[in-house]
């Protein structure tokens, strides 16, 4: 077949994914245009590309999924070819047939390929024949429970991925529960129930091999990446190559992709996907027929840009290397900085990220920048961040001070999570399990820097918010706070954090120093006098003051502190890292509490499931609703029995964050 030149290509996504494929199309001299919905009218990808197109609406089914507008994108601008990235259409066998038949190249798999290998059970067969090492898997044919499952078992859906449609099941009592409930879900996720039953893998690793084939029958693996660390089935942390299975694993699952790979004539970039059990025991889970988001850990350990590879094969040339020619030089390591909070359940965070930078000693594919709003209606990624060294450890060292020396504020982000995970001692030895992160907890929600490096934290929300409000007095600005004629105490503030309280009393010198004490005050004893006074005195200078930046010398040592307020919270970040403070109300309002109350929404989303009716008694831990935002699905319970009163959303209906969802009243005799 000839060669197609691509001279301009459209790139059907948004986020980093866009700005990574438009920055290698731009080297190789390939004009880019650009989609873009409603709110990513200035997004980072559009001003990225050379035109962009305006698809119109918020979500992505109003944008990104529509197909038909996507190919008229193409066409009216003059792009000879169309990249999917991943996500969105980049899985969609009908469009991709679509995209070939409106004359134009299509970067990824043949449309034969996304729709057998998209359906894990076709997937799963083809492995079989094609001798992929893989554990058996049990059909449900009409919701039939299949007789003979080993538990425990991991029912799955056929169709999409995520971690939806997906069920743990440990006792064949629950196997029918299980089965109905994971095709309901999948029935709502991806419009298709099927689901099969395979042996569940017990504290396995997630290992992933890259193959790239070409036109020709030529196929090759790029090595493998192991990405164990996960949250609800979601990567967080990826690395190439994996530390921890041996290298008969390792050639077991690279051989076995390349064998799937030549047994389809598999053409593009693809993942073929394992479970590798502690004992050794390999299972085939799927292939993804795209580019992954973790793909940067692989280009750094083999020098190989993949999505100058997609671009030369889609444009019919051959592979230009053998796999003899193939190395894996060092290690790599990919983190995913996301919009969300992991100590709250990691619920998603959205609003204006007013700062952003990390360190340029280390790789980011990113698609934000300050000013970029986070909505609800798409993924929650910010930024890949990936560190390349000759061994692992130095690796993860670099990409650690990176992720703690990183500005980031206006939303929550789970970088303290990632850079303490890098810095833990079964992460340095690759212990490194599925389970990883439900077995450390503590890394989840981390404490944070120590000693005088936490409090220059507390003293940098402390002089932060004095500064605000001088700031903020028209007419007393110009005097010191907590200025009397006859001093009796200095400003007295109480931050939480954790639940616990912080006491700080200052009293300033003019406004460039103070003097501190840390700790409770003293209160009234039984006769009346004080207690003893056992707080830290400190001495502090005040060398640089903005409203987000305090530069604070704490009894001689200098700390620069950047201070973000975001809602209720004050989160402070220097080099030692970052902790979030609560002010606490100087007065509490004692309202009286007429019930009638129930669970709001967290977060902006949309209503994707109502499990209750007017009326209807519901006790402690019962869903109510569930609410879908950035490609995350969010369970509303209920605390405690009560009747419910008014259901005021029904399902497809927007929701903002503080809505109350379900009105619920206390039930007779438990006021």
């Amino acid at each position: 077949m000839a060669e197609q030149t691509i001279s301009r290509l459209l790139i059907a996504n948004r986020g980093e994914i866009a700005v990574r494929i438009a920055q290698t199309a731009h080297r190789l001299g390939v004009d880019t245009v650009g989609i873009y919905s409603e709110p990513d009218a200035n997004a980072l990808h559009v001003d990225t590309v050379d035109v962009a197109v305006a698809l119109g609406g918020e979500t992505a089914a109003e944008s990104y999924l529509r197909g038909a507008a996507v190919i008229a994108a193409a066409v009216d601008t003059g792009a000879d070819a169309i990249h999917p990235g991943y996500g969105f259409l980049a899985e969609n066998a009908d469009f991709a047939r679509q995209v070939i038949d409106a004359g134009l190249t299509w970067v990824g798999p043949t449309p034969e390929q996304i729709t057998l290998l998209g359906d894990k059970v076709a997937a799963k067969k083809a492995a079989v024949e094609a001798g992929v090492p893989t554990t058996p898997i049990h059909e449900v044919v009409d919701g039939v429970v299949p007789d003979g499952v080993t538990m425990p078992a991991l029912v799955k859906a056929a169709a999409g991925g995520g971690g939806r449609g997906m069920r743990v099941v440990r006792s064949a009592d629950d196997l029918a529960d299980a089965i109905a409930a994971a095709s309901r879900e999948a029935t709502a996720a991806f419009g298709d129930g099927t689901v099969f039953i395979e042996p569940y893998i017990e504290r396995g690793r997630h290992i992933e091999v890259q193959i790239m084939g070409d036109r020709f029958g030529n196929v090759v693996h790029l090595g493998e990446r192991e990405c164990s660390i996960q949250r609800r089935n979601q990567k967080v942390i990826e690395e190439s190559p994996s530390a921890g299975i041996s290298d008969e694993t390792r050639a077991a699952v690279c051989e076995g992709a390349l064998a799937l790979a030549r047994h389809v004539g598999y053409q593009g970039a693809g993942t073929v996907e394992f479970l590798v059990g502690l004992d050794g025991t390999i299972n085939f889970l799927e292939v993804n027929t795209r580019l992954q988001v973790e793909h940067p850990v692989t280009e750094a350990v083999t020098g190989l840009d993949l999505v100058e590879m997609q671009l030369r094969v889609a444009a019919g040339e051959p592979l230009a290397v053998e796999q003899a020619d193939i190395e894996v030089g060092g290690h790599a390591i990919e983190v995913r900085i996301v919009a969300e909070d992991p100590a709250a359940g990691w619920m998603p965070s959205t609003g204006e990220i007013t700062a952003f930078e990390i360190s340029d000693s280390v790789r980011v594919d990113t698609g934000v920048r300050a000013g970029t709003v986070i909505s609800p209606n798409y993924d929650s990624l910010l930024a890949k961040v990936i560190a390349h060294e000759p061994r692992r450890v130095d690796a993860a060292r670099r990409l650690a001070r990176a992720l703690r020396t990183a500005t980031i504020t206006g939303v929550n982000t789970n970088i303290d999570m990632l850079a303490a995970t890098l810095r833990d001692e079964d992460f340095l030895a690759a212990a490194t399990p599925t389970a990883f992160l439900d077995e450390h907890p503590e890394l989840v929600a981390p404490h944070g820097p120590t000693g005088d490096a936490r409090i220059a934290l507390l003293l940098g929300a402390t002089f932060a918010a004095e500064f605000r409000n001088r700031a903020a007095d028209p007419h007393h600005g110009f005097v010191p706070s907590g200025y009397r004629n006859v001093r009796t105490q200095g400003q007295r503030v109480v931050w939480v954090e954790g639940g616990v309280e912080h006491h700080v009393e200052y009293v300033m010198h003019g406004g460039a120093a103070a003097t501190v004490h840390l700790g409770p005050w003293p209160t009234p004893t039984e006769d009346g006098s004080l207690s003893e006074d056992t707080r830290r005195v400190a001495h502090v200078r005040l060398l640089d003051r903005e409203f987000g930046r305090q530069v604070i010398e704490l009894d001689g040592w200098r700390h620069a502190v950047e201070v973000s307020v975001e809602g209720a919270s004050v989160r402070t970040h220097s080099r030692s890292g970052s902790v979030v403070w609560e002010l606490a109300p100087r007065f509490v309002d004692h309202e009286h509490d007429d019930g009638g109350g129930g669970p709001i929404c967290p977060l902006p989303g949309t209503v994707i499931a109502v499990n209750v009716a007017v009326g209807q008694t519901v006790g402690d831990g019962d869903v109510l609703m569930v609410v879908e935002a950035m490609k995350m699905e969010h369970q509303i319970i209920a605390i405690g029995s009560h009747r419910v009163a008014e259901v005021r959303y029904t399902v497809g209906d927007r929701v903002d964050q503080g809505d109350l969802l379900v009105a619920l009243d206390d039930l007779d005799g438990d006021e």
